[in-house]
């Protein structure tokens, strides 16, 4: 059973190495909005290979609830958002990536958002990759089913979250109490072992030293 500090100590270069290489990771949107709240509509595309350098515009297409067609609503190019939209005007904020022109997190933020956002979102990024020798260009689309509720409820997969994180923290604690239970005993068995080590070291050194003084009698008759 590996000590808990060494475990402590790998945790944190984990989360070290996570920060400092803006480590990508494509986590879906959250679908479920509240009317007169604010919502994040999630957009990520990660690069396969990090270090290839890249360039990347945005763009944001809604189809409402009913409709039949996509309208143009938003776009991110050149490290500026534009909105197209009049039903969406002084309402859509940008979210993703910022001061970067190679850009992995496309999202945008919703005001006061209303009945009629519900819908189907499209997102598009529209990538060049650069290679020493060629570009490469590439379209990933990635797709958001909005519903707005007049008050939030809980989903299944946010209950099962929450039980499962109680789940781990249980679990945590009581990895922790049986390695100190095992520490505790390892150091308890150490000092005994100490403790006999030394006795046995004080009883050979009261034998020699009677042994000496025997002889010493022996030659002084």
């Amino acid at each position: 059973m590996a000590p808990v500090h060494l475990l402590f100590l790998s945790l944190i270069s984990v989360l070290f190495v996570y920060r400092c290489h803006g480590a990508c990771a494509e986590v879906d949107s959250d679908t479920e909005a509240v009317a007169g709240k604010g919502f994040k509509l999630g957009c990520i595309s990660c690069k396969m290979r990090s270090e290839v350098k890249g360039s990347a515009t945005v763009e944001w297409y809604f189809k409402a609830k009913g409709e039949a067609d996509f309208v143009h609503i938003y776009t991110y190019n050149d490290q500026g958002g534009t909105v197209e939209h009049d039903d969406f005007m002084d309402r859509v904020n940008w979210y993703g990536s910022k001061r970067s022109h190679d850009i992995q997190d496309a999202s945008i933020y919703l005001v006061n958002v209303t009945f009629n956002d519900s819908g189907t979102y499209t997102c598009f990024f529209n990538r060049i990759l650069f290679y020493d020798n060629y570009e490469y260009s590439t379209v990933i689309t990635k797709v958001v089913h909005l519903s707005v509720v007049a008050k939030a409820t809980r989903g299944t997969a946010s209950i099962v979250s929450e039980v499962m994180m109680y789940v781990s923290i249980i679990g945590l604690q009581l990895w922790l109490l049986i390695e100190m239970i095992y520490c505790y005993r390892k150091i308890a068995a150490a000092g005994e072992e100490a403790l006999r080590e030394a006795a046995n070291a004080e009883y050979l050194a009261i034998a020699s030293e009677s042994k000496d003084n025997c002889a010493g009698v022996q030659v002084g008759e």
